[in-house]
């Protein structure tokens, strides 16, 4: 059976996630997010231990964490987002840091660059190569302690692989949205080569791990580790028109190739693009604070979706008013069966008493739907 054709496991009812970014990470618990945390095994490794650690320590209530976390073949972390291995695959450097997420310099492509542009192998391009590597060597390393049993676990973890708009624009910079207007067939060409290297990666990742977009958003293993996540971060930068006219098309290939498919929508305006999204048949939709709830529901009515707290407001705002956050929320999404609350991104210095509001409206909501 095919990752694709698996079946959703059984999910608990309004299933909460929390994500924090790496500078809580740095803070709270020293790792650092230089390059070795995402392209060494044992720095990968003895990271993915001490957040599991940290997390059962801090919000074990919540069901979050492990208290005896043991070493596990993992690829990359299911913790943080980190979006670097398609803008480095198509030949952006990448800056690291202790206490931030990679950064991909942009290229800023000449128009002449972006007509001769050609998808690399990846297989061959770091840094695949070294994360293709390291899948070998833990499997090989897996096998070898497991003794050929039956029923052990498989890698764990995926790569964040980011989105169209996202990648074309640490490409080409800001003369992609002057190009979709101007020379609307090379943007266009631009977004297809990125689609098709997307496909190849995200396709290869999952036959490995049995996901590909956990590092995207962790909600995503509560409903179906199989589906594929995409990035629409930059879509509010463009009109609902151009975006039917020029993205919804090479959209639509990618749903087909990679089903179950699902939109990461993490602007507060999801409502303007609901419609088109709709002929993507998500499976899984991230709705971005901000978005009027009701009206995407109204437009997507089968979807999942997953409502996003704002990390901001965790931070600055009180209690009570994060559970007046999230019951609005809740208010809006039904049916439930089809929701999910989380919040990403969190920043050093969210007050614990502010996510516990969040899970105690989400556990009052659970006990309506036993």
């Amino acid at each position: 059976m095919s990752p694709a054709s698996q079946p959703v496991h059984a999910r608990r009812f309004l299933p909460l996630e929390l994500v924090f970014n790496p500078h809580w990470w740095h803070r709270t618990a020293g790792i650092s997010f230089d390059e070795p945390f995402y392209l060494d095994i044992e720095t990968r490794q003895q990271a993915d231990i001490v957040m599991r650690r940290m997390l059962h320590q801090r919000f074990g209530e919540l069901g979050l964490g492990e208290a005896e976390p043991q070493p596990r073949p993992i690829i990359g972390s299911q913790h943080v987002a980190g979006g670097f291995v398609i803008p480095a695959l198509l030949g952006a450097k990448i800056r690291f840091s202790a206490d931030a997420a990679p950064q991909p310099y942009p290229l800023h492509l000449t128009p002449q660059q972006v007509e001769d542009f050609a998808i690399p192998d990846f297989h061959s391009a770091w840094p695949m190569k070294q994360l293709i590597a390291q899948m070998d060597a833990l499997e090989a390393e897996h096998n070898h302690r497991s003794n050929g049993r039956q029923g052990q676990p498989r890698l764990v973890g995926d790569l964040n692989t980011d989105g169209l708009l996202n990648a074309a624009y640490h490409l080409y910079g800001q003369e992609l949205f002057s190009d979709m207007f101007l020379q609307p067939q090379r943007a266009a060409r631009l977004l297809e080569l990125i689609a098709n290297l997307i496909i190849e990666v995200a396709t290869y990742v999952r036959q490995r791990t049995g996901s590909c977009s956990i590092s995207v958003n962790r909600m995503v293993a509560q409903v179906d580790e199989c589906i594929f996540l995409h990035a629409n971060c930059s879509v509010p930068m463009i009109s609902p028109h151009i975006y039917r006219q020029l993205h919804l098309p090479v959209e639509k290939r990618m749903a087909e190739a990679l089903a179950p498919f699902g939109i990461h929508h993490c602007g507060g305006n999801l409502e303007k693009y609901a419609a088109a999204y709709a002929e993507l048949n998500p499976a899984f939709v991230d709705v971005g604070w901000g978005s009027d709830v009701a009206a995407c529901r109204q437009l997507l009515p089968n979807a999942f979706f997953n409502l996003r707290l704002s990390p901001v407001r965790m931070l600055t705002c009180t209690p009570q008013e994060i559970a007046a956050d999230t019951e609005r929320l809740l208010l809006a999404a039904g049916p439930l069966e089809q929701a999910g609350v989380c919040c990403i991104n969190m920043d050093y210095g969210t007050p614990d008493d502010n996510i516990f509001a969040m899970s105690e409206v989400v556990e009052k909501y659970r006990k309506y739907g036993a």
